[in-house]
């Protein structure tokens, strides 16, 4: 998957740059909070740790965006252990529930070795207003900043303004743009851009998606067309396909990306504006009911504002 591809954009250790986890601390401070309060509440209305606890930890849970079947899966494996009294008190709580997440988190990880044909081929899909084009002009700034050659293909030429945006993160960013008009044919662009691209030897070629097509089997079909055409130019491409999730959408983005994950073979998830919201839980939710890994987390709007996600970091970040 892209974090075996994007091998060599570990965490550079500075004094004065703040590490991931800080910064995941950061972006789930709200969620954290709510979290927190109400697991102490729920703790200190009984005497001792039993079924009624988790009866109070189920609202918290769910105003935490877990979702009822993520929610129920976690519960139950916590009313075993209640039931055997291996939940004395609110600490022992919090690193159940803790542990519970973090093995839903980790099940959906798949990490494949990248590629050696020619460049590594990303393919971006998503609903326009998630965020899509600045997670592409935040990617391709996060491999540049690590010496690799990117080229962006604005393939999403159904909505004009995609690549007029796209345009800005290339300048903002160094990278060249292949395009073509609006209302041109985006299997055209992507052929250009693979034929650019391996031409001149670059690392990455990110390519932009429609975010909105008339209907899901024409969006099956476009797609479809798109990965045809880059196996012309480089057979095993695509490499990954990311889906860009809005965080704050929660549970009706996972309806939305069901959509995009049967059309679209989506390989996993970039989820944005998680420090706008306080129902972080929706990426837990996300790995259980999608079964794809969130491999990247949107935390501002700077272009190195995106971070690698790290499932103990993000379990740790809930409750520190």
């Amino acid at each position: 998957m892209i974090q075996t591809l994007f091998g060599s954009l570990d965490e550079e250790q500075q004094p004065d740059k703040p590490s991931f986890l800080d910064r995941m601390k950061e972006a789930v401070t709200r969620t954290r909070e709510t979290l927190t309060d109400r697991i102490e509440e729920a703790v200190n209305l009984r005497k001792e740790i039993d079924r009624g606890t988790l009866d109070e930890l189920e609202a918290t849970l769910l105003s935490a965006d877990l979702g009822s079947t993520t929610t129920n899966e976690v519960l139950e494996a916590m009313r075993e252990k209640v039931d055997r009294k291996q939940i004395a008190n609110g600490e022992e709580l919090k690193r159940v529930l803790k542990e519970e997440l973090l093995a839903i988190l980790t099940k959906s990880m798949n990490f494949s070795a990248p590629p050696t044909d020619g460049p590594i081929v990303i393919l971006v899909v998503g609903v326009n207003g998630t965020g899509k084009t600045t997670t592409i002009g935040k990617l391709a700034y996060a491999l540049r900043s690590h010496g690799k050659t990117v080229l962006l293909a604005a393939a999403d030429t159904f909505r004009a303004a995609a690549i007029e945006q796209l345009e800005v993160w290339g300048s903002r960013t160094g990278t060249e743009v292949i395009k073509t008009k609006a209302g041109g044919d985006p299997s055209a662009v992507l052929f250009d851009a693979l034929s650019a691209a391996k031409a001149r030897k670059n690392d990455y070629v990110i390519v932009d998606t429609a975010g909105r097509l008339h209907n899901k089997a024409h969006l099956m079909l476009e797609l479809d067309k798109m990965r045809r055409t880059a196996q012309k130019i480089i057979p095993s491409a695509p490499h990954e396909t990311l889906l860009v999730m809005d965080a704050t959408t929660g549970q009706n983005g996972l309806q939305q990306a069901k959509m995009f994950i049967e059309s679209a073979g989506v390989t996993g998830i970039v989820l944005t504006k998680l420090d706008g919201t306080a129902k972080g839980g929706v990426v837990v939710a996300i790995s259980r009911e999608l079964n794809l890994p969130v491999l990247y987390v949107g935390v501002g709007e700077k272009q190195q504002d995106l971070i690698p996600f790290n499932a103990k970091d993000f379990v740790d970040s809930l409750f520190t």
